[in-house]
């Protein structure tokens, strides 16, 4: 499933409606004082967590949302109606930064179901709240206040229990294509991938996770080298990374530890505790290879990046290995969520 992963909007939430002056004028009362209403409150504009959404698309399309403004008063002490608040669905992993400063709002995930983005403005008062002793017929009302108004950054950061990484031509849009439904673009040229993939996969009545695919990364992503920050993002809320090598040779870097080292370089850089999430290694093309070399090939990269955790061979294009790398994720997943409960 293709999304777009960012989107700035614009939010007005509605104004307030103006005070009334009026006098109650009856037969029997001539001077009845004054009974204008208060103004309503304009509306708020509210975001609310969808998950049923996984894309920002059709924020190409509308960038401005309004709320409705609050009614004027009205005369025998009348409130005006208040406006009606404009809501936005957004998917449940989106993050809502301020556009013009860059700070970051809140996150949907931890923010709740529904949050209040823009606050409508108070309604003015009308002229029968200034009466007093010594004023008894006020001419005084005030105007209702502005709504608030913000510049705002939608960012979707995907929601997934496994994040692949490599670098181009590793081979992961085909252990995507291998081990899930999702049909991502393949090719045998890097940067096929231009956008973050996820595909749901059944390991069995009951089970299964969620592997998210993103662009290859190069050497300078951390800095934002090939929209390597945006690709990072989506990685931050994963449980497990898997290093994806290409074993064949063919890749952009023959030799398997400077692709790791490579990678993790960029993690370390771009902060945010990715370099301290599980990772397991991934030996891909195993098939260009004869079986003894594949694995010695692999044991050496194994043995010169003093690597402690677990790594594993597989084909993608032939599906040789994957049934044991699905198992061995969806054990660790099953033992991750027995220690969190």
């Amino acid at each position: 499933m293709k999304f777009v992963d960012e989107a700035l909007i614009r939010v007005h939430a509605g104004h307030g409606g103006h005070g009334c002056m009026s006098f109650l004028r009856e037969r029997c009362r001539p001077r009845g004082g004054p009974d204008g209403g208060d103004g309503g409150r304009g509306g708020d504009v509210v975001v609310v967590a969808d998950p049923g959404l996984n894309t920002l698309a059709d924020f190409r399309y509308t960038r401005v949302f309004r709320a409705a403004r609050g009614a004027p008063g009205a005369g025998g002490n009348r409130a005006g109606r208040q406006g009606e608040d404009r809501v936005i669905r957004l998917p449940a992993a989106t993050v809502v930064s301020d556009a013009d400063t860059g700070e970051t709002l809140f996150d949907m995930v931890r923010a709740g179901p529904r949050r209040v983005v823009a606050r409508g403005g108070r309604g003015g008062l009308g002229n029968a709240r200034f009466k007093s002793s010594v004023n008894r017929a006020p001419r005084r009302v005030t105007p209702g206040r502005p709504g608030e108004e913000w510049n705002l950054k939608l960012e979707l950061r995907v929601l997934a229990d496994v994040g692949l990484l490599g670098l181009p031509n590793a081979g992961k849009s085909t252990l995507l294509r291998a081990v899930s439904a999702a049909r991502p673009k393949v090719a045998d040229y890097p940067f096929t991938t231009l956008h973050p993939e996820l595909g749901v996969v059944d390991a069995g009545p009951g089970s299964g996770f969620v592997v998210a695919d993103v662009p290859g990364l190069i050497e300078g992503a951390a800095r934002g080298a090939g929209l390597g920050v945006r690709f990072l993002n989506h990685l931050r809320r994963t449980r497990l990374l898997l290093h994806v090598v290409d074993l064949s040779g063919s890749g952009l870097a023959a030799d398997p530890v400077h692709a790791v080292r490579s990678v993790h370089a960029e993690l370390e850089a771009f902060g945010h505790g990715l370099d301290r999430l599980p990772q397991w290694l991934v030996f891909n093309k195993c098939d260009a290879l004869a079986a003894d070399a594949a694995r010695a090939a692999g044991e050496d990269a194994v043995r010169r990046l003093g690597w402690r955790r677990p790594r594993y061979w597989i084909s993608a294009l032939s599906g040789a290995g994957c049934a044991r790398l699905i198992d061995g994720i969806m054990h660790w997943l099953d033992a991750r969520e027995a220690c969190d409960g």
